[in-house]
């Protein structure tokens, strides 16, 4: 066998330019922005990030990540969905509604993935379910409210009338508010609304329901999670169980939570960017659903808010915190 030998100035033309392509690869840009930082809003950016991560693109190397929260301000939303839109990304990835309807108010052209949105039909981010044929795509937070409600029931068995503390503001809070009123005017119970526009509005929207309401019910309106301790102590004074859709808050004072694992949620956004970065189209991938639910309770909060939490109620529960 004879064996052939590449002469020096030859090889290191070859390896050269071998190398000068590796240098000139560039890495994958992925840009996020939330109306909000809580905890369930950072948990769905890490599920993000660490998808990418388990996927091989890791920051600093071949991804380039930024990060921006709006700090609750839709005016911050928008200069920062034109910030995000001049840099040029692959992909933007929205969480929570304000985000991006400001996002989608910007670009008709860069792939946007939303997700911690309840229905993207009702934002106007998409004009139906399914594959939108945009450059819009994204994961909803979409919850059963039969199974909230039957929650609900489970926890106060003579359930007559629920509180419901919410912002006006927000898309997502007032058709699940409709939503509320559809399915329990039919039980013989009754929804109180208690608006709060601001954070500092929450605990007086709480204290009005004192002594008219047997639970008071939230779900994943950002204004309401971010504040949520100043909810949990009126709650605990008013000795009215708080029952959450955000698993996170029942370490934050609710009684029960039943909703979407938000860091699941993220990975779930992470699959599409993905996708979305080995060359498919948004607008050919379908619009889903979180797909891992929680049930959490928290007996401490339950003996603050003046319920007992009956044994079923503990035998169904995924994570008790005592």
């Amino acid at each position: 066998m004879r064996c052939f030998f590449l002469p020096i100035s030859i090889f290191m033309v070859i390896t050269s330019v071998i190398f000068s392509c590796q240098a000139n690869e560039k890495p994958a840009y992925v840009a996020v922005t939330a109306i909000i930082e809580h905890p369930a809003l950072d948990s769905v950016r890490n599920g993000v990030l660490d998808e990418l991560k388990q996927n091989g693109y890791i920051e600093g190397e071949n991804l380039k990540f930024q990060y921006q929260s709006a700090q609750g301000s839709s005016a911050n939303a928008a200069q920062i969905a034109k910030q995000f839109v001049a840099s040029k990304p692959d992909v933007i990835v929205a969480i929570a509604t304000p985000s991006a309807q400001a996002l989608v108010a910007t670009t008709k052209t860069i792939p946007i993935v939303f997700t911690a949105v309840t229905d993207p039909v009702a934002a106007r981010l998409t004009k139906q379910w399914g594959t939108t044929g945009t450059n819009v795509t994204g994961v909803s937070d979409a919850l059963p409210l039969d199974k909230q409600i039957e929650q609900m029931q489970k926890i106060k068995p003579n359930l007559k009338a629920i509180g419901y503390v919410y912002s006006p503001g927000e898309i997502n809070s007032t058709h699940i508010l409709k939503q509320l009123n559809d399915l329990l005017t039919p039980k013989g119970i009754k929804v109180i609304a208690a608006p709060a526009q601001r954070t500092s509005d929450i605990p007086a929207a709480a204290r009005s329901l004192k002594g008219k309401v047997d639970l008071i019910y939230t779900t994943t309106d950002n204004n309401v999670v971010s504040a949520y301790e100043s909810l949990a102590k009126v709650a605990n004074e008013s000795k009215i169980p708080l029952i959450a859709s955000d698993p996170v808050v029942a370490t934050r004072g609710a009684t029960a939570a039943l909703g979407m694992s938000y860091y699941d949620l993220g990975h779930q956004a992470g699959k599409m960017v993905i996708r979305i970065l080995q060359g498919e189209n948004p607008g050919d991938i379908a619009v889903e659903t979180g797909n891992v639910m929680q049930f959490v309770v928290n007996k401490s909060a339950a003996e603050r808010q003046g319920v007992t939490l009956s044994d079923d109620v503990l035998a169904s529960a995924n994570e008790i915190i005592n």
